[in-house]
């Protein structure tokens, strides 16, 4: 299994927020490309970047900061938040990003998604946030009305290649993160699934891994120290072995 150390981006700083709510922001560093040269120096293949603000607003107020990310980390970047139009997946892809994470345009615009695979394939992901069985949109300020096992369905038939789910409640609490629902979806979907939230121990990595999924996004407890990310490396690895 693949882990992915995380970057939340707002106003160029890198930040964590408690289930996606920016009234309970913490800033851990105002240098993101020092953090996430220090993921590389611990091993870390790639990054995890989302902007928050262009997740909420639909625009990319932190691209020249991914843009650095991608160009000086020496880590392969994947990159989500307010990706809306071809223009900007362009942007992103000549800067340098391995895959581009599509969430609420997955949702709202299926014909930009379609758009988006067919010119990109591999380098689309879809991002699935989850609240309360259903996909949350808009930086999880809104609920849509589309149950995630469909949607997943209907992913899996446009031939998308990775979905990145994220289970809302458990996110940025440290809590754990939500088992059943990751064996569920890696049981019924023969794609990647990233899994992301409340990925707060060691041990959740390597059940995670006892899964066979193809990856694991990292964030909160890689700031507060509850995971040692020099640790959790081999613990996705041994799994997989």
């Amino acid at each position: 299994m693949n882990l992915f150390p995380a970057i939340d981006l707002v106003d160029g700083k890198a930040v964590r927020l408690i289930r996606g709510d920016y009234h309970q922001m913490t800033v851990y560093s105002d240098d993101p490309v020092s953090v996430a040269k220090g993921f590389a120096a611990c091993g870390a293949k790639y990054l995890h970047v989302v902007d928050l603000e262009g997740a909420r607003d639909g625009n990319t107020p932190n691209l020249e900061v991914v843009k650095r990310l991608i160009r000086e980390s020496g880590l392969a970047v994947e990159v989500g938040g307010g990706i809306r139009s071809m223009d900007t997946v362009k942007a992103y892809i000549d800067a340098g990003a391995f895959r581009v994470i599509i969430g609420t345009a997955a949702v709202t615009d299926p014909d930009f998604l379609d758009a988006a695979l067919a010119a990109y394939g591999e380098k689309i992901a879809v991002g699935v946030d989850i609240k309360d069985g259903m996909v949350a949109i808009k930086g999880w300020q809104e609920v849509s009305r589309l149950d995630c096992f469909a949607f997943c369905e209907q992913l899996t038939k446009k031939g998308v290649d990775c979905v990145i789910c994220t289970d809302i409640s458990k996110d940025g609490l440290l809590s754990g993160t939500n088992l059943a629902l990751y064996a569920e979806l890696s049981t019924r979907f023969p794609i990647k699934i990233t899994a992301s939230g409340g990925v707060t121990t060691v041990e959740d990595v390597r059940l995670l891994a006892g899964m066979k999924l193809y990856g694991a996004i990292l964030g909160k407890a890689l700031y507060t120290g509850a995971i040692d990310l020099s640790e959790a490396l081999p613990a996705a690895r041994e799994e997989n072995l």
